[in-house]
């Protein structure tokens, strides 16, 4: 029997070479379980005999919320399920467990005009030509062409770029690939951009820099230092709220994933198919991509009640008074 300290290691080992997990999927894992483990190490329970109410009393230990208990179960069900597979143990403790039932939140979504203003706003500090205000111009305007998340875009390989600028490969989730073109505002932004990438490489006899795959790669002190990273997604997320007040908007209104989300939204709004946006968006399940189905049609159900010549005021859907956004 392998010593039970060693079997949450194993169990990352094996998401990366059999699931290429990405960096942030094995760092979540590795929270949830070794803040399980020393909860079951302080009632001296290793995980070969952890049962089913050591298992529960941790996910409701600290008073936490229904969305983060689920999170626990969803990391220690395929931990159990490693265990088994590799016979450390002969049974799943998570398999009778049921998940605490959630309240499905819409995600935030911008309008088209907040999403024009943040682009305005972006390309005209661009219009000085610093790399910087060039960089923060050619992620936005990324990020809404193509509905990207954020870890796709700042971990984008060189690569990944296709037909001399025009198209994007990503690979997204799981390792699923999709192959996403550029509209002309996003084309021209990126072109801008690399003409002055070089700005953000590494220099000295120390460098990594000219060896960086990323398109946007890390600032020079953090490349020096060890070898060639990309620009962090918390990086980004900072110069976003920056931004925020330039664009008329309230930072507070902003997420990582703000862009993402109104990519979906808009996308559906002008007629998209579900499946289409579903393959933009790299959702291997369509139901993911359904969610937006419900910010863009009490929206849709607006306009035509305001516009069409036969509604009438009494027309209006209830969300004709939500906040606009």
């Amino acid at each position: 029997m392998k010593n039970p300290t060693t079997l949450i290691p194993l169990f990352l080992d094996s998401l990366v070479a059999e699931r290429n997990a990405a960096p942030n999927t094995c760092a979540a894992y590795a929270r949830d379980l070794k803040a399980c483990e020393k909860f079951l190490a302080e009632k001296n329970i290793d995980w070969p005999v952890a049962g089913a109410e050591d298992i529960q009393r941790w996910l409701i230990s600290g008073h936490v919320s229904a969305r983060t208990q689920n999170r626990r179960l969803s990391s220690l069900r395929q931990f159990f399920r490693f265990l088994v597979l590799e016979k450390y143990r002969a049974d799943d403790p998570t398999d009778t467990m049921i998940r605490p039932k959630l309240p499905r939140d819409l995600p935030h979504s911008l309008g088209e005009r907040d999403v024009l203003a943040l682009l305005k706003a972006a390309e005209h500090q661009a219009q000085t030509n610093a790399p910087v205000a060039l960089r923060m111009l050619a992620m936005m305007e990324l990020l809404y062409a193509c509905g990207l998340r954020v870890s796709e875009l700042v971990g984008l390989p060189l690569a990944a770029i296709q037909n001399n600028g025009t198209a994007l490969r990503i690979k997204g989730k799981g390792g699923k690939e999709r192959t996403l073109p550029l509209g002309q505002p996003a084309k021209e932004a990126l072109a801008a951009y690399l003409a002055v990438r070089g700005h953000f490489l590494a220099v000295g006899p120390q460098a990594h820099g000219e060896a960086s795959p990323y398109v946007f790669p890390a600032a020079r002190r953090a490349q020096a230092a060890r070898k060639p990273a990309h620009l962090s997604r918390q990086s980004f997320f900072l110069a976003l709220k920056k931004l925020a007040p330039q664009a008329g908007l309230d930072p507070s209104r902003l997420s990582p994933h703000t862009l993402r989300h109104a990519f979906a939204t808009h996308m559906l709004e002008h007629g998209a198919d579900l499946r289409s946006v579903q393959h933009l968006l790299g959702h291997a399940d369509l139901s993911s991509t359904q969610i937006y189905t419900h910010i863009a049609n009490p929206r849709l159900a607006e306009t035509l009640a305001r516009h069409h010549p036969l509604a009438k005021p009494a027309d209006l859907p209830k969300s004709a008074n939500l906040p606009k956004t």
